[in-house]
């Protein structure tokens, strides 16, 4: 890890990004993430139109700010920022100029690495985690000057890849010694240590915090994804043009049949996107871990104990 960036990680509780939920994550979950110990974070996009994401993050840093103020033992964790780096976002330069003139910390890209996008962000002074789904996306987003990437292993909510997390880490470990994070139905303490273990940095953890009281999903979402487990997400490109993962339940209340989908339209990035995700929901495979509506620091107070619990069972069984 590259020497500002582990400096900028070095105080976090747990090795955790929050990932950005679209729709989901508000300024109220990224600042229990961050004062909770954990990266937090929101997508840019959450913020409608482009100028709420100024008040948005106004409202983080402010409060980040208070927190650091009246725990100086326990400063909040960085925030971090997702962009969406494809052709049909047409708010990509708006959402990166208000990001540089609050100087956001940490930004995840995803759907695309441009070297002139990386450039100004690194010029802000942020650092870049680069979401991939296997080698030849991750070889070309480091040639394309990211500093990190996040492996999106199958079983992840959201826009997530097919392959194994043990194969996926093992290949870019071989090309690539940075920043690792790893993504794919990590839901408790266990599941992150096994990350390390594999040869990731850090852990991504999202869809167990769409059951969090701060969480700006609907109460039927909540209550979707406590009732959940694996075999209620279904991975399909039906509803955005790229594979992800949904809750079936979902996918039926909206009038649809989970096994006769239609064919996929055009990837949009743009307002029609937030309407059909407004009611079928995205959510990953670890969600049979999600017991009950929480808040946000419970839930990573419970992901610190197994962590720890976990790591001394290892090293009972080393021993």
């Amino acid at each position: 890890m590259s020497a500002g960036l582990a400096e900028l990680l070095a105080g976090l509780r747990l090795p955790v990004i929050a990932s950005p939920l679209f729709i989901v994550s508000t300024p109220k979950l990224v600042i229990a993430q961050c004062t909770a110990g954990i990266v937090g974070s929101l997508p840019a996009l959450n913020a409608r139109p482009s100028s709420q994401l100024d008040e948005w993050l106004t409202e983080i840093r402010e409060a980040l700010a208070r927190w650091d103020r009246d725990h100086p033992q326990q400063p909040a964790a960085p925030f971090a920022v997702n962009l969406i780096v494809h052709r049909s976002n047409d708010r990509l330069e708006a959402d990166m100029a208000i990001c540089a003139r609050h100087r956001v910390p940490l930004y995840i890209t995803s759907l695309g690495s441009q070297p002139q996008v990386n450039q100004a962000l690194h010029d802000a002074g942020g650092f870049i985690l680069h979401d991939v789904i296997n080698t030849r996306f991750a070889m070309k987003a480091l040639d394309a000057g990211v500093d990190g990437l996040i492996a999106v292993a199958a079983g992840a909510g959201g826009h997530a890849g097919t392959k194994s997390p043990f194969a996926l880490v093992s290949e870019l470990r071989r090309h690539f010694q940075g920043p690792l994070v790893l993504a794919g139905a990590i839901s408790n303490g266990r599941s992150i240590l096994a990350a390390q273990s594999m040869g990731a940095d850090l852990a991504y953890i999202g869809s167990p915090f769409i059951a969090t009281v701060e969480a700006g999903a609907s109460d039927g979402h909540k209550a979707a994804v406590v009732a959940a487990n694996a075999d209620d997400i279904l991975y399909t490109n039906a509803f955005t043009g790229v594979h992800g993962n949904y809750l079936i339940p979902s996918i039926r209340a909206a009038g649809l049949d989970p096994d006769q989908l239609p064919a996929p339209g055009a990837l949009d990035m743009g307002g029609g996107l937030k309407k059909r995700w407004k009611d079928i929901w995205g959510c990953g495979q670890g969600v049979g871990n999600v017991e009950a509506v929480v808040p946000a620091a419970d839930f990573v107070e419970r992901l610190a104990r197994e962590y720890g619990e976990a790591r001394g069972a290892m090293g009972l069984r080393v021993a």
